[in-house]
């Protein structure tokens, strides 16, 4: 049971498990780091298998440093050395943020890299602190969603990005001089063009290279085509190098 304010807060699996998962002990404090560790463990293999940047022994140490953060905040606060703060709580938090937002990647196709993992470490890192707090029911209530946001909802973003109605496309040409065949071409199929950019990447390359934002107007195209399929028309073009989606 935790009191905030005269507000109790009982914890499901702390009530079966026992007064002494709620309480500051040796063995509650062994509990929640194994918990945090198992949890942020099986989210690790999901990225891993996935070829992520962040694996396994990242999430792991992650929520570890989190479970721990906290724990040492609790005992500082039972011992009156921090009057309540949980600084170290709030430093781990700001320092896996910071972590998190270097594991973004830029590609040469304007593409972002490591986004929804950087957010997962992010979200590790406070299902550390829940653990840590002896918060079980919370923390894994958190888990499960996050992993169910990882490995099941990328298929369904997917498809739905594939079937709107806006899309990008990184582009390579084999001449400048193509790409008004090319805007020409794809006009008279029933695609707008939105923003059109060159990419400096390949300034040396012998290739023309853009990215292309595009909305679909034709109502045949919207209920027929999906982005791949029209993509796949359009690589057919004999003067088109290359040609994908950004995502």
């Amino acid at each position: 049971m935790f009191s905030i304010e005269g507000l109790s807060i009982i914890d499901p699996i702390a009530k079966l498990l026992g007064n002494w998962s709620v309480e500051l002990n040796v063995y509650s404090a062994t509990l929640r780091i194994v918990l945090a560790f198992i949890l942020a463990g099986t989210i690790g293999i999901e990225r891993a298998r996935k070829r992520h940047s962040a694996g396994l022994r990242t999430f792991i140490l992650v929520a570890l440093s989190s479970s721990m953060a906290i724990i040492m905040d609790i005992y500082c606060g039972i011992n009156g050395y921090s009057k309540g703060l949980v600084v170290l709580s709030a430093a781990t938090i700001i320092g896996i943020a910071i972590i998190s937002s270097n594991s973004l990647l830029y590609s040469s196709k304007n593409q972002i890299k490591g986004l929804t993992t950087a957010v997962a470490l992010w979200s590790v890192g406070f299902i550390g602190l829940a653990t840590g707090a002896g918060f079980y029911t919370i923390g894994l209530i958190v888990y499960l969603l996050v992993f169910f946001c990882l490995s099941t909802l990328p298929d369904i973003e997917a498809y739905l990005k594939n079937r709107s109605n806006h899309f990008e496309i990184h582009l390579e040409l084999k001449n400048k001089s193509d790409l008004q065949n090319f805007l020409t071409t794809i006009r008279k199929i029933g695609l707008n063009i939105d923003d059109i950019e060159a990419n400096p990447a390949y300034q040396n390359s012998g290739l023309s290279v853009y990215s292309i934002s595009i909305t679909i107007t034709k109502e045949n195209l919207r209920k027929y085509k999906s982005h791949a399929a029209i993509i796949e028309a359009l690589s057919s073009l004999e003067y088109i190098s290359y040609i994908c989606e950004i995502v």
